[in-house]
């Protein structure tokens, strides 16, 4: 594409007048673009997530070793040309290890935050649009959720449900979604008495319809900001229930439990707890960093408060 193409393609969805909605819808996607790509800080987490996936994706072919092949001869390795990252109490590659253990990462985050958002949304804007008794049962039901340390909860959960992490994910879906249901009621209540939605009752429209088609889609792009600036705690909180034994079993190679592995002889071989340590913080500095980008884009207002 030329420079001038490119010049007339940017002016078209930079315009204050759009000839269609996909133009509008097109050049707010843009602006929003724009506004991201400005946040440095944003862009380096998004490139690290990018980083992140391409590794969990290619893994088979990125790992120099078997994440699950032991070699006693090899144990306890320091960083070397042969181990980049060293070796852990059974000989295994930590450098392998960390790659594939960034797929069950990334299926616990991906997870976690496609189900507990749902969930919250559904909850708080029933909540909040019908009012009454329903709003003070399922806040109520909230707060009693809200009561308990999130872990605390994961952990109980865990318990009853088993060891594993099919369970794992499910109990931090479960105890992840309160906050979203608060902060879908907050904008739900602030939204069900505006004119748009008194104009679509008197159309006909039910209260489903009201909800799925006028009030969700006003309240994803908070819930977006959330579920970001939140995936580092779901992180934490898989790492811890799995530096428990709660989480991905043996010999899976999770950050969490491999830390566990390490603990023992972190004094004299340190690398080996503390490079699923590093592993853990700067990805949940990556969803940290792009959670503030996202913030700036889809709620500006909030940004500058």
């Amino acid at each position: 594409m030329s420079d001038v193409q490119f010049q007339s393609r940017r002016d078209w969805l930079l315009t204050d007048a759009p000839q269609t909605r996909r133009q509008a819808r097109l050049g707010a996607i843009y602006q929003g673009w724009l506004t991201f790509r400005a946040n440095k800080l944003a862009m380096f987490g998004l490139v690290i997530l990018i980083i992140l996936i391409v590794m969990a994706v290619f893994a088979p072919w990125l790992a120099p070793y078997s994440p699950f092949s032991q070699n006693l001869a090899d144990r306890l390795q320091p960083p070397s040309a042969a181990h980049w990252l060293g070796t852990d109490h059974l000989g295994r590659d930590i450098l392998s290890r960390l790659i594939h253990g960034s797929r069950i990462t990334l299926f616990i985050v991906g997870t976690v935050a496609l189900i507990a958002p749902v969930i919250g949304l559904f909850i708080g804007t029933v909540a909040g649009f019908a009012g009454g008794w329903v709003d003070q049962v399922l806040m109520r039901i909230t707060d009693i959720f809200l009561a308990f340390p999130k872990l605390v909860l994961a952990l109980a959960f865990v318990a009853a449900l088993g060891a594993g992490i099919g369970n794992a994910v499910l109990a931090l879906a479960i105890t992840a979604w309160p906050p979203y249901a608060r902060l879908a009621r907050a904008e739900t209540l602030t939204i069900r008495n505006a004119d748009f939605i008194a104009a679509a009752r008197l159309q006909g429209a039910g209260p489903m319809r009201l909800l799925i088609g006028h009030i969700w889609p006003l309240c994803v792009s908070s819930l977006i900001v959330r579920v970001a600036l939140d995936m580092a705690g779901i992180i934490l909180s898989a790492a811890g229930l799995g530096f428990l034994g709660l989480g991905a079993q043996p010999p899976m190679p999770e950050w969490g439990a491999m830390i566990s592995d390490g603990r023992t002889y972190i004094l004299d071989f340190w690398w080996v707890a503390a490079m699923p340590g590093l592993a853990i913080f700067i990805v949940s500095l990556a969803f940290n960093l792009l959670g503030d980008g996202l913030r700036d884009v889809l709620d500006p207002k909030g940004a500058k408060e």
